[in-house]
């Protein structure tokens, strides 16, 4: 526990990503199985342990110091690990060296009775300094927020142990935990783990956003194609003949949420494309798909009222044939001969979109943003390869312009990690008659310098205080940036935002100049 403690300390401390990598290619290296692979885990997040919640942490800790100390503790510092790590009582004969591996607590927790539970957490934060502390919080309650993806793990794997980063992504999501067979093969002492493809989800490829200032100027239309960028959630279907499954772009199998689609498909391959709702292809808002996602399982009238259809636009395995590897216009040809033979009520191809040069272009995103509500354009090059990750040049995504209004900051609260000193999550508002109601929360979207400058006015503007929510003056004019506006009954306002985050902060407006819901509702889509 101690090394895993002063990886995640080292990790929280260090900016440089280099040094990060090297920090874990060193635990991986010298850790030995299953504790690294346990770790490993907690970074990518696919550990989740359920047995002891953070509730119960709160209780422990308040039977131990005086709990409204605990509270303003935890509230200043907004983080509950850091503050039971640091105000939990030190025991004088502490023995951290007994103290267990990340394998064996995390055993402990998961298959402990609840009834012992309790004791046995408090025993092991005896024993343990601040750091171990720390970190077995973190692992038992999750969200380590120490500055580290998914993808800066892997590489740190591919640092370590010399293989390609690439063929570690392949094969990463048919693993389990703890990861043996893996790591045999990045030591040299096994084979690399064979994977189905038709049987698990594989990285997807992404896009940078475009800079319209550089590179335009640098990149030739002859050489890229463009699509509609269509506002729903990325999928990947994996068809094997029997059965389809279908997975978030993180790799979650949400087939079950999606029965109509999935039990619509037929043939092998391994797709591509948007999930969408609507009838007859025609997409329906996002806010109506957001009614059946996060759903085990979808009610009778979200079947009959949003059905499912994917927009597909890429191929990665044509039956057996791998085809990753082919330029985009090969696998492109592919996918159109594979959909002709098994088109359906579930699956439309993508269209192409001709132009000749960038004007022509801007010309069609403007048109399909202010006529038919396109999110935006994908812009592809036609010999890139299908990579995961993010590559450089090969896809970008060019979004319509966001919509811009005007709010009054009405909360602020504590942010994480970094900021949890700072006042940087904010909830803002618009005039509904002679009311302001919330229409949106952000958190992102100015420097460091305006993050200290907004914190300094909350403190100073404060009128109540709700936990670590502070309510402040309706003062403070800040114009948001959003992608799009819908109808929504569960915010008071009736509307909420897609994306929304801060453009810039009116420091110069007062408070009665900003939008009302009026405005608001007329860029609803």
């Amino acid at each position: 526990m101690k090394d895993y403690a002063a990886l995640l300390e080292t990790l929280v401390l260090t900016p440089s990503r280099n040094a990060k990598i090297a920090a874990m290619a060193s635990y991986f290296k010298h850790t030995p199985d299953p504790d690294r692979g346990i770790a490993l885990a907690a970074i990518t997040r696919d550990l989740s342990l359920a047995n002891l919640k953070a509730g119960a942490l709160r209780q422990l800790t308040m039977e131990r110091v005086d709990p409204e100390l605990f509270l303003m503790s935890y509230d200043y510092v907004g983080d509950l690990a850091e503050t039971i790590s640091l105000i939990w009582p030190a025991a004088g004969d502490a023995d951290a060296g007994d103290l267990p591996g990340v394998a064996r607590f995390v055993s402990d927790i998961e298959s402990l009775p609840k009834a012992s539970l309790a004791a046995h957490v408090a025993d092991l934060l005896d024993r343990a300094e601040p750091a171990e502390r720390w970190a077995m919080i973190k692992l038992a309650t999750g969200g380590l927020r120490v500055g580290v993806s998914a993808r800066l793990a892997k590489t740190a794997l591919a640092a370590y142990s010399g293989k390609e980063l690439g063929e570690i992504e392949k094969i990463w999501h048919g693993l389990e935990m703890p990861y043996g067979g893996m790591f045999a093969w990045l030591d040299g002492h096994g084979e690399k783990p064979e994977i189905r493809h038709d049987q698990t989800f594989h990285p997807m490829m992404l896009a940078n956003p475009i800079d319209e200032a550089r590179d335009f100027d640098r990149l030739s239309p002859v050489d890229y194609q463009a699509e509609w960028k269509w506002d729903g959630i990325r999928v990947q279907l994996v068809i094997d003949g029997e059965r389809a499954r279908l997975f978030s772009r993180t790799g979650d199998d949400i087939s079950a949420a999606f029965p109509d689609l999935a039990d619509a498909l037929q043939g092998r391959a391994v797709l591509d494309g948007e999930l969408l709702v609507g009838h007859g292809f025609e997409p329906m808002p996002f806010n109506n798909l957001q009614q059946r996602l996060n759903r085990k399982t979808p009610a009778k009238t979200h079947l009959r009222d949003y059905p499912a259809f994917v927009r597909v636009y890429d191929m990665l395995f044509d039956g057996e044939d791998d085809i990753r590897e082919l330029p985009l216009v090969g696998r492109r040809a592919r996918l159109d001969a594979w959909m002709a033979d098994h088109a359906g009520a579930r699956l439309d191809l993508s269209h192409v979109l001709a132009f000749d040069n960038w004007d022509e272009l801007a010309a069609l995103r403007r048109e399909g943003a202010e006529t038919h509500g396109h999110e935006g354009l994908m812009i592809k090059q036609r010999t890139s390869p299908y990579v995961a990750g993010r590559p450089k040049g090969l896809w970008f995504k060019w979004k319509r312009d966001p919509r811009l209004i005007d709010t009054v900051m009405m909360y602020a609260q504590r942010g994480h990690g970094r900021r949890s000193s700072f006042y940087s999550d904010y909830t803002f508002g618009i005039w509904r008659g002679n009311e302001i109601v919330p229409v949106g929360k952000a958190y992102s979207g100015f420097t460091d310098e305006e993050l200290r400058a907004l914190d300094k006015w909350v403190r100073g503007h404060t009128v109540n205080r709700y936990g670590p929510v502070r309510e402040v003056e309706k003062q403070l004019v800040v114009e948001l940036a959003f992608d799009s506006a819908h109808e929504s009954p569960r915010h008071k306002s009736g509307i909420a935002l897609r994306f929304p985050r801060i453009s810039r902060i009116r420091w110069d407006k007062p408070a009665h100049e900003a939008d009302t819901i009026d405005t608001v509702k007329a860029l609803i889509s």
